[in-house]
């Protein structure tokens, strides 16, 4: 079982709708099209926060630096994890934590070769999908 399996199973209780509303919620975070949202966005927030050198780790290819779920809200906010959490229909202490998980992997997928992609048109699902081995 991945990580993705591991998480989908922990947030949803064995109901596979709760994970997919977790996944929903961590795709509009990533999404250039959602409010407040998009990857370069994302950027800018953990670099304005002090966290830049963790998200850059992530997009380079070197090794990724962990980031505590306590780090992921100060990076977010706890107005804009709040709103992930309720869209996730999770406490934002869950939702801080499985951010704090997925999201070095998924910046990391969703920057090959270290370079951010231009003009969105990310493929969040199809990395989460690789993620969970499928």
């Amino acid at each position: 079982m991945g990580l993705l399996d591991n998480i989908i199973s922990d947030v949803a209780g064995g109901q596979p709708q709760g994970g997919a509303q977790v996944l929903a919620a961590i795709g509009s975070l990533l999404n250039s099209n959602a409010q407040g949202g998009g990857l370069t966005s994302l950027i800018a927030q953990f670099t304005q926060a002090g966290f830049g050198q963790h998200i850059q780790s992530w997009i380079s290819s070197g090794q990724n630096l962990p980031i505590s779920a306590e780090q992921i809200t100060q990076a977010l906010g706890s107005g804009r994890l709040q709103q992930l959490a309720r869209d996730a229909g999770i406490d934002p202490a869950q939702m801080s934590g499985h951010l704090a998980q997925l999201l070095p992997q998924l910046v990391d997928h969703l920057t090959p070769n270290g370079q951010v992609p231009q003009g969105g048109g990310l493929d969040v699902l199809g990395v989460l999908a690789r993620l969970a081995g499928r």
